[in-house]
């Protein structure tokens, strides 16, 4: 992508420029779709071909999660983006170009709201990154509770290159999905890293060939639709709560979980049902 004008070679490595001036806006830049008569959703980044994310298309990835959110009937929430090259390669840049102070503030503004939504989710919700995830689009898979990904997909954080301190999450959440080093170099320089690397090296739980990655997240959200809806967010939430804890406090906090899910009816429908050879039905989660 290098610049022909300064014979500059800085850019190449992103594999991604300014969005072109004549794209054609999609009717919805987030889509929200159900699977398994409703218990999984399927939200998908879409304004392809590099999910780059607008203000609209911020609010939009908020409302939608917002939604899913006070819906009991689903159960697990997959993360993905349209197309075959990106997840999302983060902000807009040229919607960026000619903001004043206050129009930045006010989007960073947006976005933390989005990212902290997704993050706070009580639901089960992990990212599906079919390619490209860089700046906050790598920080939005980073905000979800774990990462599949495509054997094409790359995971960077540009900011520094473009004059800025990444602030969508990746300086606080990438050292705890990474080696620390690893870390702090992708952030210092920019490079990005590759999704064979990020499986590797922990970050991602699952790689997949292109073609595949949707069915695969599709077996991992269905076979955690088929357990305890109650009983998966209660340790969702007695890990996001224990994170950090000294180690007897996170204990007190998963045993509190633990002994609610002791007295409650799935309790008794899991155990049943294994002790009798058959399915499972457990009721909706009623928080």
């Amino acid at each position: 992508m290098g610049n022909s004008s300064t014979g500059t070679s800085r850019w190449d490595a992103l594999d991604f420029g300014p969005p072109a001036s004549d794209q054609e806006e999609p009717e919805s830049p987030v889509l929200l779709d159900y699977a398994s008569d409703g218990r999984v959703a399927v939200v998908t980044l879409n304004r392809p071909p590099d999910n780059a994310i607008t203000t609209e298309m911020g609010a939009r990835l908020t409302e939608v999660i917002e939604t899913i959110a006070v819906q009991t009937a689903v159960r697990v929430v997959i993360l993905t983006g349209a197309g075959d090259r990106a997840f999302s390669v983060g902000s807009d840049l040229r919607q960026r170009k000619n903001m004043t102070k206050e129009d930045w503030l006010r989007q960073r503004q947006d976005f933390d709201r989005t990212l902290y939504t997704v993050r706070e989710l009580r639901k089960p919700i992990f990212a599906a990154v079919n390619g490209i995830a860089y700046g906050g689009g790598s920080e939005l898979a980073q905000s979800t509770d774990f990462i599949l990904a495509a054997e094409r997909a790359t995971f960077g954080q540009p900011e520094a290159m473009l004059g800025l301190a990444a602030g969508g999450g990746s300086p606080a959440l990438l050292p705890r999905l990474l080696p620390r080093g690893k870390a702090l170099q992708m952030l210092m320089t920019g490079d990005p890293i590759t999704a064979a690397e990020a499986y590797r090296l922990g970050m991602v739980n699952e790689l997949h060939p292109p073609g595949e990655l949707m069915d695969a997240a599709m077996r991992v959200a269905e076979k955690i639709a088929s357990n305890s809806p109650t009983a998966v967010q209660a340790v969702k939430r007695a890990a996001h709560l224990g994170e950090g804890q000294p180690i007897e406090q996170a204990i007190a906090i998963m045993m509190d979980a633990h002994w609610r899910s002791a007295v409650h009816p799935d309790r008794v429908e899991g155990i049943g049902a294994f002790n009798e050879g058959r399915e499972p039905s457990f009721k909706d989660a009623d928080f």
